[in-house]
């Protein structure tokens, strides 16, 4: 993630930059951008002091052996693990949850065998929605979709609605963040004959210590990441130590990605979260982009807990969509057919509606398809 070492690039197209002998300022052979040689030296010094300090801070990993606890002996002998024999999902459950439908593929079929081998939860958020919130939420969802099939809404059959606790590790991080971004801002003015563009560029540097707290990545590999991230954020400000009563009557899905395996993917959440963080500092300009960045971890610490979904699953003329629902909060994602001919339709209109030559063409195919 440390940035540790220069290259010497223009700071307008980001061509590498090469000192012309016999000549006072550098120029970019790519865009014609001449700088002054102090400017450059200026420049790059700052940047070649970063770079050093990066380099020798070692970038610190996360703790992962501290998330998550062993089960006590009394906790272990109240669950169970219940394995869909048809898609392999292993799901645990307390022993007075019966299930007959797997969460993940709809198979009536799982096999009970004796739970062991994870780690105990640091933590719970528990469910606030109910069956019937769930249910209503997907109504709502597909409610008003202009491309969705006009029988739908009537033809859809729910076919299995499941709540279900999903494995979360929970990344808590102090940062060191840096980032330099391009700026540009234009200024148009016309002359007699033509119009004329000035565009200013700018280098701008911003640099911060961030502390990010409950960074999520779902411990699932049988989970969507899109849809997990999608129904984000929860509310952990009601994540409560875990304990087993939370669990009654519901199912827990086993983690199958370790704290350890979920490490890439939280550092990407933490640079894109800081550069974000920084990015939103440069304003009063008419475009900005990232150009390099480097974050670094000064301290990196892990939890383990359970969050609350509601699974859905519908069918429509033989196609099984899965929808996903947080909870907590009620947010809901998922997957839609689409009418073709809707969306035909749709993309004509548009097309009419912007290209004023081709409106009666438009207009007549839409006459046409309305009446076939």
């Amino acid at each position: 993630m440390a940035e540790s070492a220069v290259n010497y690039k223009c700071p307008n197209c980001s061509a590498p930059l090469s000192y012309q002998p016999g000549k006072e300022t550098i120029t970019c052979e790519y865009c014609g951008a001449e700088l002054a040689t102090k400017a450059v030296e200026e420049m790059y010094a700052q940047a070649e002091e970063r770079a050093t300090a990066r380099a020798e801070l070692e970038d610190k990993k996360w703790e992962t052996e501290k998330a998550g606890n062993e089960w006590a002996a009394e906790d272990e002998a109240n669950l169970r693990a219940l394995v869909c024999s048809s898609c392999g999902a292993e799901i645990v459950a307390d022993m007075n949850t019966m299930s007959t439908q797997c969460a993940y593929c709809g198979n009536p079929t799982m096999v009970p065998q004796k739970f062991s081998g994870q780690l105990r939860p640091d933590y719970i958020i528990p469910f606030k929605k109910t069956k019937e919130d769930a249910i209503a939420a997907l109504k709502e969802f597909y409610k008003g979709k202009p491309l969705l099939p006009s029988g739908f809404d009537s033809a859809n059959k729910l076919e299995q609605i499941q709540p279900m606790y999903v494995p979360f590790w929970l990344f808590d991080a102090k940062v060191d963040a840096h980032a330099s971004f391009h700026a540009t801002n234009d200024k148009t003015f016309e002359t007699s004959d033509e119009i004329v563009t000035i565009t200013s560029h700018y280098e701008c540097n911003r640099a911060g210590k961030m502390a990010f707290a409950n960074i999520p990545v779902d411990g699932s590999e049988k989970m969507s990441d899109d849809y997990m991230e999608s129904i984000e954020p929860f509310d952990y400000a009601e994540m409560v130590p875990f304990t087993q009563a939370y669990m009654t009557g519901f199912l827990a899905d086993k983690y199958d990605v370790d704290a350890e395996a979920s490490v890439p993917r939280a550092d990407k959440r933490v640079e894109e979260s800081a550069v974000g963080v920084l990015a939103g500092t440069v304003t009063g300009y008419d475009s900005v982009n990232c150009k390099a960045s480097s974050v670094c971890k000064e301290d990196g610490a892990v939890a383990y807990a359970m969050a609350p979904v509601w699974i859905l699953t519908t069918r429509y003329q033989d196609q099984p969509y899965t929808f996903m629902m947080n909870g907590q909060t009620g947010k809901t994602v998922g997957s839609l057919p689409i009418d073709k001919k809707k969306s035909l339709l749709y993309s004509l209109l548009v097309f009419a509606l912007t290209t004023p030559l081709f409106y009666y063409i438009a207009r007549y195919l839409l006459t046409e398809m309305w009446e076939g």
